[in-house]
């Protein structure tokens, strides 16, 4: 039904999520980017458009959710346990913080982070050949 995902998130500075992103190895699309706002590219069809929190208010009418407050995670599959463990210890070096330690129950590996700006992000590795007890 859907080909693609465009996730909307309200930022503060975008020198400093762009600065955060980029150096988790992320690319932006200067063609969906100005002085305001930037199109981070997650995969082909997956992109996460980073607005100052004026450009993103300028598209609804509720207020922007504090910091304090959550009202999504952003999960993200990675290919190994070893891409979650390199991409969430750069996010601590970059300044994010530790959401929870790093939880690896054998057929999964997950490790979350808070961006600088609150957003919350898990990452995870899913064997592909575990198979639930299904009773």
């Amino acid at each position: 039904m859907f080909n693609q995902i465009f996730v909307n998130l309200p930022i503060a500075s975008l020198k400093r999520s762009v600065a955060f992103f980029g150096g988790l190895g992320f690319r932006f699309n200067p063609n969906f980017s100005d002085e305001t706002s930037t199109c981070m590219i997650v995969s082909d069809h997956i992109f996460v458009m980073l607005l100052e929190k004026e450009k993103f208010q300028s598209f609804i009418k509720k207020p922007i959710a504090a910091s304090t407050t959550t009202e999504a995670i952003l999960s993200f599959a990675c290919s190994s346990p070893d891409e979650v463990r390199e991409l969430s210890e750069k996010a601590f070096a970059l300044g994010a913080t530790k959401v929870n330690e790093l939880e690896d129950n054998g057929f999964m590996v997950s490790w979350g982070f808070e961006d600088l700006d609150g957003h919350l992000w898990d990452l995870f590795w899913m064997d592909p050949n575990f198979t639930p007890n299904q009773n």
